[in-house]
């Protein structure tokens, strides 16, 4: 056996270790060039030669956070929580990131107040959509000199419907709208949400400038010039919707997304609007759009596609799930409707426009009935909102001829109660229904409550007369005559006046005589005879509609109108017809159908060939027995004769022969044989 090999003697290992020193210098080398791959690598150097050193583990999670590998951040971060280290709330920032909104500012909830964590507080409540408390933080930190606070103060104001107190709040920090192109954005949607749609596209078309010439600045290419800027082109196009340019928008929104941007969210919004101005136009496209931008889960929910969810804000994406539920119903794709519109309840609890879409879609499958349910309990969970709930329920109820829940309906809207609008439409209604004193309360009702309003623009008069007009119709005239009494007392209307002479009329004729003499005579009816009157048709107005005519000359001039000739217009005749020689009068009988002339003649069929079957050359019998006979046999020779009876008579005669030619052709085929 060969002898065994001597082992090699172990030696020290060849690498050197690198000094903790080192390696913080190269870490922090790297993160001042923004090389944060590189930072992270060097923090795993760090963290294997000392495990848990909290410097070390902070700058693995901002670098890979820099580096926007949040998922693997908030991993290491999970990994830690033994450590004693409090990573709260760089937790909750990559839970931010994420989109798990409530479960951030749950960490949060564990730190104390510092600008970090207020600022951050505040984002997560604008993505909630709670901006009416993401604006008290922005107070709060309004002196603290915090930078570009005023971008986000301004889009906390857009958000929650404040958009008038825009001005007055860059003026209180001193700042101007296009100190950046982002602020110069937010001041214009802030326009836009004012009405003020001139003054928007001016500073739009600033914030686009000032934005290339800043970017140009920091040397950004052209292709991210153009994604960063995105957002501006698209509100530009939003405008042009607005003031009605509705091609230049289409063309911008078209543009937009043929260039396919790489900003996701500023592609979903041109996508939307699109689809909103067709309407809906070009359905089946529409819906394709918009099912690039949703997807639905394993669990049937639905969510905004890659990066939208965590990039538009509430209203944005219940925009977008809205056009496509109202896509689907006019498509008549009712069973996915049906679906999105169930799962958009749940999702925007606070909106009012999905609880109206699932009206929307139980009207259009003929359940009128169970939608004014519906609309019922959510009028009774929200009372803040049950306003729209009520009207929408009325008017499904009205439309499906349930009159009695569309009253009911309008009847607990008390803020429009009684306006005049409000009240004709349920006293049509009660109506309707046969119930007058129903009506009649109703208007009781705002009369009272006109009588005790103390608004500058009283309806009173409006509804005094109206109810005084209803009752009158209604064979009322007591009621009525006291309504028009103190509408003639209050002012000297003469509507009222007249209303009041016809109304007593019927009770009280003194009264009416009375108040008749108050009315101002009417020109040119001064010495008319009472008998005469009632035998003409009345005044006839003048031609200008600016006086009455006397209506005793009424009749002459109907019949100096009786009296004119009329002007006698010479005939046009046909081109190249001479009327001195007209020729010969054309057929009287040219416009009836050839059948119906009396020159008509059909013509005659020949029945003598009879119907050969058998070898070529063969005879039939029938052929050949009727040979004997004196003549050719005629099968229907008498109702030939019955038709042609209308003809001359030498037609006649023939018909005759031929009848008689039948008979003995009959006898002759009985007595022939060979």
């Amino acid at each position: 056996m060969a002898p065994k090999a001597k082992e090699k003697p172990k030696g020290s290992s060849s690498q050197p270790t690198i000094a903790i020193e080192d390696l913080f210098t190269s870490l922090n080398k790297f993160i001042g060039r923004s090389e944060y791959e590189q930072a992270t690598k060097v923090a795993e150097q760090v963290l294997s030669s000392a495990p848990g050193d909290e410097d070390a583990l902070r700058c693995k999670i901002v670098a890979l956070i820099k580096a926007d590998n949040i998922d693997e951040a908030f991993a290491v971060i999970q990994s830690s929580q033994r450590l004693p280290i409090d990573l709260n709330f760089l937790k909750a920032y990559c839970l931010y990131r994420l989109n798990k909104l409530n479960e951030a500012l749950e960490s949060l909830q564990s730190q104390e107040r510092s600008t970090a964590t207020m600022l951050l507080e505040s984002q997560i409540l604008y993505r909630l959509g709670r901006m009416d408390a993401c604006l008290d933080i922005y107070q709060k930190l309004q002196n603290l000199g915090i930078d570009s606070l005023e971008i986000n103060f301004v889009a906390g104001l857009v958000g929650a419907g404040r958009s008038s107190e825009v001005k007055r709040v860059l003026e209180s920090l001193k700042v101007k709208p296009t100190s950046s192109f982002e602020l110069a954005y937010n001041t214009a949607c802030s326009l836009i949400e004012t009405n003020k749609f001139v003054d928007a596209e001016q500073l739009l078309l600033s914030a686009r400038r000032v934005g290339q010439e800043s970017l140009m600045e920091d040397n950004w290419a052209d292709d991210d010039i153009e994604n960063e800027l995105a957002p501006i082109a698209v509100q530009l196009a939003y405008v042009q919707q607005l003031l009605g340019n509705t091609q230049e928008a289409v063309q911008a929104y078209l543009n937009m997304i043929k260039q396919n941007l790489a900003d996701e969210s500023s592609l979903a919004i041109a996508t939307n609007n699109l689809i909103s101005l067709r309407g809906p136009k070009e359905v089946s496209d529409s819906l394709k759009k918009l099912d690039r931008l949703i997807d639905k889960g394993d669990g049937g929910q639905f969510r905004l596609a890659r990066s939208l969810e965590s990039k538009l804000s509430v209203k944005q994406k219940e925009a977008v799930y809205v056009n496509r539920a109202l896509l689907l119903i006019h498509a008549n794709k009712i069973d996915q409707a049906r679906e999105l519109v169930t799962a958009l309840v749940g999702m925007f609890p606070d909106s009012v426009t999905p609880v109206l879409l699932q009206a929307a879609v139980l009207v259009r499958e003929n359940k009128a009935g169970r939608a004014e349910e519906v609309l019922g309990q959510f009028a009774g969970k929200s009372p803040d909102k049950s306003k729209v709930f009520l009207l929408a329920r009325a008017q499904v109820a009205a439309a499906a001829g349930h009159f009695q829940v569309a009253a009911e309906s309008l009847s607990k809207i008390s803020d429009i109660q009684h306006m005049p609008a409000t009240v004709a439409t349920i006293v049509t209604l009660k109506e309707r229904l046969g119930d007058i004193d129903g009506a009649e309360v109703v208007l009781d009702n705002a009369i009272k409550w006109w009588s005790n309003a103390m608004t500058e623009d009283n309806k009173l008069t409006v509804i005094m007369q109206e109810a005084a007009a209803f009752k009158l119709k209604h064979g009322r005239q007591k009621e009525a005559l006291e309504l028009f009494e103190e509408l003639v007392k209050k002012n000297s209307n003469v509507d009222a006046l007249v209303g009041l002479v016809t109304t007593a009329a019927h009770v009280n004729v003194e009264k009416a005589e009375a108040y008749e003499k108050k009315l101002k005579s009417l020109p040119g009816l001064k010495g008319i005879n009472v008998d005469e009157l009632e035998t003409t048709s009345g005044a006839k107005p003048a031609e200008n509609g600016s006086r009455l005519v006397n209506i005793e000359g009424h009749d002459e001039i109907k019949n100096k109108d009786k009296t004119k000739k009329k002007r006698k217009r010479k005939p046009r005749y046909p081109k190249g017809f001479d009327p001195a020689n007209p020729g010969p009068p054309p057929d009287p009988e040219r416009w009836l159908p050839k059948r119906e002339r009396s020159t008509f003649r059909p013509r005659r069929k020949d029945k003598r060939a009879a119907h050969v079957r058998g070898s070529q050359g063969a005879v039939s019998r029938d052929k050949q027995e009727a040979g004997t006979s004196d003549g050719p046999i005629r099968s229907s020779g008498a109702d030939n004769a019955d038709t042609k009876a209308t003809n001359s008579k030498p037609s006649q005669a023939n018909n005759s022969k031929a009848a008689s030619q039948h008979t003995g052709g009959s006898k002759s085929k009985k007595k022939s044989r060979k």
